[in-house]
């Protein structure tokens, strides 16, 4: 934000100064005799009992107030895209500076979208007396309601209007929500798998390896910390959501959804074996090969190959 209005600052005073390549020598030969002046003036002052210090801290001050960019004299847009830089914080100190600019619908607007991207209340007929600013603190309160109790948070979403009462809904702003702690989260789809079900249709995995749309499903939806039925069944959705948006390459390399399912298995052990400090002992390309193939005989050796290489390349898959 700073380094944004030295720049603005500093081209507004460059073009007033006239900064052009002609009369550039003439300026600084300008320059240079109004400080010699302006040295045998202090010279004289001294001479004739010291300087005027007063004067001297106010020619400072206003030539401070010069470059001293004010948001409100430049066009609106310009104005919004440098505060659209902010966060909600300082956009809020920065109201108390330009009212009419931080407080502006526009900039609040992309804050909240930028935060929370789906909200069932974006795709309504705003209320009377609808402001995105009020919003965003809404969403905010939400989400630290959610961050301690879920259902809670959920609630005082739809208590608000914000989020209609459907797990479709739900689904979508879970996905496009950072601001949400992935251990409640994490309790909170273990307890509503009609939720689960529509997070994990809003994967798209087509041209992925599996290993990297492995990564990015549990970046999504966070895996438990040991097995158990909860992964079991991660694995399974994610199993059928992928051989679903790959169909030809499930054709082609002869794969089933019980098939990725054991893939993906050995990853997560693979992962673990290979990044864990405590295993030091760690498998081989070629018995990771081996134990593979003998859980599923139709994979490939090489495509099994380049599974090992890129966990170890790359690293766990549910990190």
């Amino acid at each position: 934000m700073g380094q944004g209005l030295w720049r603005v600052a500093r081209n507004q005073q460059l073009q007033h100064q006239g900064y052009s390549g002609q009369g550039y020598l003439t300026r600084e030969h300008g320059r240079r005799i109004a400080t010699n002046n302006v040295s045998n003036s202090s010279h004289r002052k001294q001479a004739q009992g010291g300087i005027d210090i007063y004067h001297l801290l106010k020619t400072r001050k206003s030539k401070e107030q010069e470059g001293f960019i004010n948001l409100e004299m430049l066009p609106p847009e310009l104005s919004f895209t440098i505060l659209s830089y902010l966060n909600a914080t300082d956009l809020c100190l920065a109201s108390c500076v330009w009212q009419d600019l931080a407080n502006d619908e526009l900039l609040w607007q992309g804050l909240c979208k930028s935060t929370w991207g789906h909200c069932s209340i974006y795709n309504k007929n705003p209320p009377l007396g609808f402001s995105f600013r009020k919003l965003y603190m809404q969403l905010d309160e939400g989400s630290l309601t959610f961050n301690a109790n879920p259902d809670e948070g959920v609630n005082y979403f739809m208590s608000k209007g914000i989020l209609d009462d459907s797990p479709k809904e739900i689904a979508k702003f879970i996905f496009c929500t950072r601001t949400l702690n992935w251990k409640k989260l994490r309790i909170y789809l273990d307890e509503r798998r009609d939720v689960l079900d529509d997070l994990v249709t809003l994967h798209n995995f087509r041209n992925q390896f599996l290993p990297n749309a492995l990564r990015e499903f549990f970046r999504h939806i966070h895996a438990p910390e040991e097995r158990g039925e909860y992964l079991e069944t991660l694995i399974t959705k994610f199993s059928h959501r992928f051989c679903a948006c790959n169909p030809d390459l499930m054709r082609e390399l002869g794969l089933s959804p019980d098939a990725v399912y054991v893939l993906c298995y050995s990853l997560i052990l693979l992962s673990i074996d290979l990044t864990s400090p405590h295993v030091k002992n760690k498998m081989s390309k070629r018995e990771f090969i081996r134990n593979t193939r003998r859980a599923a005989q139709n994979i490939s050796e090489d495509f099994v190959g380049h599974l090992y290489d890129n966990i170890y390349l790359i690293g766990h898959v549910a990190a």
